[in-house]
């Protein structure tokens, strides 16, 4: 679903690579963490994998189609949740949803299921009604979750989405990631969170300085020393 193949990007006027060589795969079914300290690339790879950062290296595959020369194929694929939560605010939840539901094509059916359903068991519909201005700091998280999945996308992609919720919204996102990538979809996530990627992850990338550090299957072992081996790749060096 998801093919990263000798990616590059370096910035304008940088004169190092802000990820370089990086490649990996995110299969239907399968959930993926991407791990690293801050500074390490992921928000990096992140971003160029979604289309907002143009880069010149290498390849990068959604569903079969090239970011850079199917781009609006590749994107309706995708659904985003950034790490800065950014909302319009100055509409209402639900007029949120209905909007960003317009932009993917989604059926009434799938706004229908958003509102009436993950806005439940996202313990949100009591203000889908409610600018967004007025919300909290969670509850813009999660209204960007619902927008993500409204079209129900074959690569749900979340950066940081742990950062800011309580306990009990954590559990029922892990739950929901695991679920959504049972099938034909897949995830893929960022996260500093160690004891959450063991929980939900398949695969891990560990992104170091820029260039993948190692990339763990999970599943070959459960009882995997996923601290230990994170511990061992930073001592390999420092990421700036």
């Amino acid at each position: 679903m998801l093919e990263v193949i000798d990616f590059s990007k370096k910035y304008r006027n940088n004169k190092h690579y802000s990820a370089r060589h990086i490649g990996f795969t995110v299969s239907a079914g399968e959930v993926a963490g991407l791990v690293g300290s801050n500074g390490a690339g992921k928000s990096t790879i992140i971003k160029s994998i979604i289309g907002v950062l143009p880069f010149s290296e290498g390849t990068i595959k959604v569903g079969g189609y090239d970011i850079v020369k199917q781009p609006e194929k590749a994107k309706k694929l995708i659904g985003y949740v950034p790490d800065d939560h950014s909302v319009y605010e100055k509409l209402t939840g639900r007029e949120y949803i209905n909007y960003i539901g317009s932009l993917y094509g989604a059926t009434a059916a799938q706004k229908k299921f958003v509102t009436d359903e993950l806005a439940v068991r996202f313990g949100i519909a009591h203000a889908l009604d409610v600018q967004i201005a007025g919300y909290s700091h969670g509850m813009r998280q999660k209204i960007c979750i619902l927008g993500a999945l409204i079209h129900k996308p074959k690569l749900w992609i979340l950066d940081e989405p742990m950062v800011g919720l309580d306990h009990q919204t954590m559990a029922l996102l892990v739950d929901y990631i695991r679920g959504y990538a049972d099938g034909e979809h897949c995830v893929l996530f960022s996260s500093h969170n160690l004891d959450v990627v063991k929980k939900t992850c398949d695969k891990v990338i560990f992104i170091r300085s820029g260039e993948v550090a190692g990339i763990a299957d999970l599943r070959a072992q459960s009882d995997f020393d996923l601290n230990g081996y994170y511990t061992a790749l930073s001592e390999g060096g420092r990421d700036a």
